[in-house]
């Protein structure tokens, strides 16, 4: 089973978040107490790795302000927290049809939901009782004098009512009674649950606070785990680092010799302690040690007697080894997380990572490493869910897995804030610009790097270009037509008036460096100047008018306005009385002819709830939408044959 759906509802602070598409990698990005945290422990609470989590806690958890109402707003039901929606793989189907042939599933995809007061969840699964019985009847061979008893029975349940009130069956019908007894409750549906909730991953949570404890009294935590007192996360991730090691706290409180339990715990420790270095480029000189011992009388309780584990950090480079809890917070969190997904693995199997915050105190480069890993080693085998503020923690080449999470507010009618809960989007530029900054920061980091690391650089005007391009160059290759060479690395550069600094940054670095930029008539001298300079060579310079036959023209204008208008249409959602067309198009601006500036025209005669156009919105719209690419028809094939002859031109400076 693989999730790909998540719908969030009267959580903290979520009201209706809205159903979100989840992908093998999904990364929720939103500022601090957007809902991000919330998102995900009402995920966890469908099945979590967790035992205590059982219930979602009403009164703890639904939202606050709406509580008074919540009896009257949800009569004698309960308020549904999480609604999730599956994808039954292979093995999946096949175990069902084994057992009901493979004509009783009618959909693919089954949907599970809990509400307040739940310890379980509620299934709901597409499925023909009719062909599930047939199948049944079948394969125990009934004839037809025994399935005359059944009286035309569509139900297991009613086959099994009607067989149980003969005064006597045949060897066949008694095997079919046998069988369908087997089944909880003698239904159908739920044996078909029962045969698919053991393949359904757990849910692991973990989050940036999910820190290793430094040092662990054993006597204290048996005591505490007798007396069902609450265990703080460091020790019970301590836990899972022991267990992981092979041991477990009853070994510990028994034993009277440490030297086998202590090379169990060395030996784990180096094992994940080897995992982070594949990874972690911040120092290679540390290694974990993890040490059982008695304590002292000179420490402090409750690490004063009995044993007592400790972990410690070595520097070889320094020659000091130290506390756990005076390393950095960032390589401690990172071996907490490794020691605790170790041990789900162990444990649990298959398991669906929820991460919130993850690497929140390591360095910018140590959360790239992180977020490499998550790709290389997680990805390939768990479905992987985290949130995040931070712009190393968006993958910039996977923005079709990036969810932008924001606190919506309004105003009514007397102008005063109000606020609709959580959203979440999968279009990442319907909100506002604090949400989106990670986004746009992690855009301008992977932008940077191809100052150092792109061999081929082309430079364009903006990201809304770079997206454009990729788009097309992906609808042209599609279609068997020249496209744009792969071996280009595309930076963002600002505008003409950029160029000549950014070329003169690449001609120190010996790169091989092409221009598609926008021109209008007031930037001519701002070209002379990029000429004069002689770094470049002038046919390396292509101009945006040169590819649009105009006067004055931006990429935009690439495309054949009826596709341009299409595509604006669709980014911002225009219908009505607002919906755009090429007649207003032109209408808007008469004094020029790009279409940028007459769609910012137009724009500003549209109601203030419509946003401001922006170059991005529409290329970010084409990114998720290439389909709009696809089509036969003139405009589509006017557009394609543009950026055709551009891509062209550039690849020549390969």
């Amino acid at each position: 089973m693989k999730l790909i759906e998540a719908h969030a509802t009267n959580y903290r602070n979520i009201i209706d978040a809205d159903p979100v598409a989840i992908g093998q990698t999904t990364c929720l990005v939103g500022k601090n107490e957007a809902g991000k945290s919330a998102f995900l422990k009402a995920l966890e609470g469908i099945r979590s790795t967790d035992a205590s989590f059982k219930d979602y806690g009403k009164i703890t958890n639904y939202p606050r302000r709406m509580l008074a109402e919540y009896q009257s707003d949800h009569g004698e039901n309960e308020a549904r927290v999480m609604r999730t929606r599956w994808k039954l793989d292979a093995v999946d189907k096949k175990l069902i049809a084994m057992e009901f042939g493979n004509d009783t599933l009618t959909s693919d995809t089954v949907v599970v939901e809990k509400t307040y007061e739940q310890e379980g969840t509620s299934w709901t699964v597409q499925f023909s009782e009719k062909a599930a019985l047939d199948h049944l009847i079948s394969h125990h061979q009934l004839t037809s004098d025994d399935r005359a008893a059944l009286n035309n029975a569509t139900t297991a349940l009613r086959a099994a009512a009607l067989l149980e009130a003969l005064s006597a069956r045949s060897e066949a019908q008694q095997a079919l009674l046998d069988a369908i007894k087997k089944f909880r409750s003698n239904s159908v549906s739920l044996r078909i649950i029962d045969i698919l909730y053991p393949r359904m991953p757990k849910f692991m949570y973990f989050s940036h606070y999910d820190r290793m404890s430094g040092e662990m009294s054993i006597n204290k935590l048996n005591e505490d785990r007798q007396n069902s007192r609450p265990m703080p996360s460091g020790d019970r991730v301590f836990l899972d680092f022991l267990e992981y090691a092979g041991t477990t706290l009853d070994d510990l409180v028994k034993t009277k010799q440490f030297e086998e339990l202590n090379a169990k715990c060395e030996a784990a420790a180096l094992k994940i302690t080897d995992q982070i270095f594949d990874y972690w480029t911040q120092n290679d000189e540390l290694k974990i040690k993890v040490v059982l011992s008695e304590g002292k009388s000179g420490d402090p309780a409750p690490f004063n007697s009995g044993p007592v584990a400790r972990a410690r950090v070595e520097n070889s480079l320094h020659g000091v080894t130290v506390p756990f809890s005076e390393r950095s917070a960032g390589f401690i969190w990172f071996f907490s997380f490794l020691v605790k997904f170790a041990q789900i693995k162990k444990s649990h199997g298959n398991v669906i990572l929820l991460l919130d915050e993850p690497g929140l105190t390591l360095h910018g480069t140590a959360q790239l490493d992180l977020l490499r890993y998550f790709y290389k080693e997680i990805a390939p085998h768990h479905q992987l869910i985290w949130s995040t503020h931070s712009p190393f923690m968006v993958p910039p080449d996977d923005l079709s897995s990036v969810r932008t999470v924001e606190d919506v507010v309004q105003l009514d009618q007397r102008n005063r804030k109000k606020s609709i809960g959580t959203k979440i989007r999968s279009d990442v530029l319907t909100t506002d610009p604090q949400t989106n900054f990670p986004i746009f920061g992690a855009m301008g980091f992977e932008v940077t790097q191809t100052l150092v690391i792109g061999k081929n650089t082309l430079l364009v005007e903006g990201p809304s270009d770079i997206l454009y391009l990729q788009v097309a160059s992906a609808a042209l290759k599609a279609a068997g037509r020249p496209h744009l060479s792969p071996h280009w690395a595309i930076c963002p550069s600002g505008g003409i008036d950029k160029v000549l600094p950014f070329v003169r940054l690449f001609y120190g670095n010996k790169l091989n460096i092409a221009v598609l930029t926008d021109f209008e008539r007031g930037q001519k001298r701002k070209l002379d100047d990029l000429h004069k300079s002689a770094l470049l060579q002038e046919e390396r310079i292509i101009l945006a008018t040169e590819v649009a036959g105009k006067d004055e023209a931006d990429i935009e204008d690439f495309f054949a306005p009826a596709l341009f208008v299409d595509l604006v249409n669709k980014a911002y959602g225009l219908q009505g009385e607002h919906l755009l067309t090429v007649e207003k198009l032109e209408a808007a601006d008469t004094g020029t002819t790009r279409l940028v500036k007459k769609a910012e025209a137009y724009f500003r005669l549209l109601p203030q709830e419509i946003p401001e156009f922006s170059h991005f919105d529409p290329s970010m719209y084409l990114l998720q939408n290439p389909k709009l690419l696809s089509g036969k028809g003139k405009p589509v094939q006017e557009t394609l044959a543009r950026f055709e002859t551009a891509f062209e031109r550039i690849d020549k400076f390969i």
